[in-house]
């Protein structure tokens, strides 16, 4: 039945990537208005649908929160597109006269979707592919799978009465690692958003697609000896306990400067958070990670008070999260893993230098990349933590969940948060519409190339500044001049020599010829200098044409040529290019 299963789920993943790819050769057609539009609807009915669609997340998976679902609907539904409706994702998106940038989709995106965030990232991901002219299949998780399709559903429905074509946005309904494997690695897939295991994110960049993988977080925050404490504490319980900590930004661990330790304690007593000795510590510490030293996924997203009574403690009614104190960084201490629930390990360290070793170790032990946070008074001390940091955020005097998303700071609104190459990530980017979009680059020449063979120069392209379209100057090319200085050269030589010599030396070097004095080869003629004999030399000639070079290649001769020597272009390049010509 398993294998029946795998089968099913592949089928359905190459289905729904052709037909997305079918779609979305009409999508990338699309202007910007009706992109436009199609989002914005999209976007008002996830919002409408925020609440539901949370209930429906937190019954499903029994992660987190709710109450805390809905907001994270809402702050992908409308946080994000408000910051990105304006941008402009069709035909010339940037020009500043010498460049112009234009915009083009990618295609069909793989969109791969977690259980610990499963509707708001869905809303999220499609937002971002349909803005950007590309189709999108979701491949759900399996513990998630309704919530996921009933999110891609409404959206759907309202972008097709829209406009948008019923196979641009698709769920898979059988969830296997087969077919998401297929769906990854299929040859119209175009681009991969994988949120997911670490092992999910490793097997989306193995597939040969270009992948915006997330990795690990295991935030560390520093709370300075200059920190407002009632605030900093106030912050990281907002942060580790939003959505029972299923986003990977929260945080996981609290550094507190010597001077203020005690005070820091206190604030977390008082706020809500519960230190344990000793002996329940180390009970929570066996529940929190299994035999094989990893995340136990039975208190993802789980409250304190379920953790501590699933490791057979009893803790404070009210009680928002569990603190212990940490001895070390490493496979021995469960209590520096990442957590993903209201759970935080506790150092105490004395100045920032110690402060940033102990985050940085944590971080190097499971989070490269990610994301780190620090409460402080002074800004030379975060800018001089944030250089020290191996993490592509970190997020000063604020949650770090939040902080981290672009909900409390000025960091682009993202569900997918990337780690750069401390975490094996392409980007340390938040990720956006701007990285489902490839950009073509339009560039004019302004810097002249100056060739010592020809005094021509290529044509110049200016732009006006009321819509910046290129006009050319009608400069002659290269080819015509070339043409005219041989026919010209060519009809002087075959007439009836002169008796006085120097006479027709002298026409030709002042231009008297046929040729109109407004021609374009006037400057060229002008340049030409009558040629004389050498004595005690080799004949050298008078003249070489294009034909002449030819003619001595073939015989394997050279053309002795001197200073005074009447050379057409296209001869003077071929017979350089071949070595011919022997200067004397």
């Amino acid at each position: 039945m398993s294998q029946d299963k795998d089968l099913i789920s592949q089928q359905e993943a190459r289905d729904a990537v052709e037909a997305a790819h079918l779609a979305w050769t009409m999508v990338a057609k699309f202007d910007q208005a009706k992109i436009d539009r199609i989002c914005e609807a999209m976007a008002n009915a996830a919002l409408a649908e925020s609440a539901r669609l949370g209930v429906m997340a937190n019954e499903e998976t029994g992660f987190g929160k709710a109450e805390d679902k809905r907001e994270k609907n809402r702050f992908a539904a409308e946080d994000v597109w408000n910051h990105f409706k304006n941008l402009k994702t069709v035909g010339v998106v940037r020009d500043n006269g010498n460049v112009v940038e234009i915009a083009s989709p990618r295609g069909v995106v793989a969109a791969i979707i977690p259980s610990t965030n499963p509707t708001s990232t869905a809303i999220f991901k499609i937002i971002i592919a349909i803005k950007s002219r590309n189709t999108i299949v979701l491949s759900p998780h399996p513990s998630a799978a309704r919530s996921i399709a009933e999110t891609a559903r409404i959206m759907k429905e309202v972008g097709v009465r829209e406009g948008l074509p019923p196979d641009a946005i698709q769920c898979l309904t059988t969830s296997a690692l087969e077919g998401t494997e297929t769906l990854m690695k299929h040859k119209k897939t175009a681009v991969i958003l994988a949120t997911g295991g670490t092992g999910l994110v490793r097997a989306a960049y193995s597939s040969g697609k270009p992948a915006f993988g997330v990795g690990p977080g295991n935030v560390p925050v520093f709370v300075e000896r200059t920190a407002n404490v009632e605030k900093a504490v106030a912050d990281i319980l907002t942060g580790t306990c939003f959505d029972n900590g299923t986003i990977c930004a929260s945080e996981q661990a609290v550094i507190a400067d010597a001077p203020i330790a005690n005070q820091v304690r206190e604030e977390f007593t008082k706020q809500g958070g519960h230190f344990l000795n000793k002996e329940e510590a180390e009970k929570v510490g066996a529940v929190l990670i299994t035999p094989q030293r990893t995340l136990n996924a039975k208190i993802v997203g789980k409250s304190a008070e379920y953790i501590a009574n699933l490791a057979g403690i009893s803790v404070p009614s009210g009680t928002r999260c569990l603190i212990a104190d940490c001895g070390g960084v490493g496979r021995d201490y469960p209590w520096s893993f990442e957590k993903l629930s209201p759970t935080l390990a506790f150092f105490v360290v004395d100045g920032i230098e110690q402060g940033a070793q102990k985050c940085l170790e944590i971080l190097q032990f499971g989070g490269m990349g990610h994301t780190a946070g620090m409460h402080t008074q002074s800004r030379e001390a975060a800018i001089k933590y944030g250089e020290q940091m191996p993490a592509s955020r970190v997020i000063i005097n604020s949650p770090t969940t939040h902080g981290a998303i672009g909900f409390s700071t000025d960091l682009s609104p993202s569900m997918t948060l990337g780690c750069g190459s401390w975490g094996g990530n392409v980007t340390s980017d938040n990720v956006s519409p701007i990285h489902l979009m490839d950009i073509k680059r339009v560039a004019f020449e302004t810097k002249s190339v100056r060739s010592p063979k020809s005094k021509v120069q290529s044509p110049a392209i200016s732009a006006t500044n009321s819509d910046r379209r290129p006009t050319t100057r009608q400069n002659p090319k290269r080819a015509e001049i070339a043409a005219i200085v041989d026919k010209f050269l060519s009809q002087k030589l075959t007439e009836k020599p002169k008796e006085n010599k120097s006479e027709t030396s002298n026409e030709i070097a002042n231009g008297k010829s046929q040729i109109a004095n407004d021609s374009p080869v006037k400057t060229i003629i002008h340049e030409i200098k009558p040629p004389v004999s050498a004595n005690n030399k080799p004949k050298t000639v008078d003249f070489v044409s294009e034909t002449d070079v030819r003619s001595a290649i073939e015989k394997g001769e050279k053309i002795f040529i001197s200073a005074k020597t009447i050379i057409t272009p296209s001869a003077r390049d071929l017979g350089e290019e071949r070595e011919v010509f022997a200067k004397v």
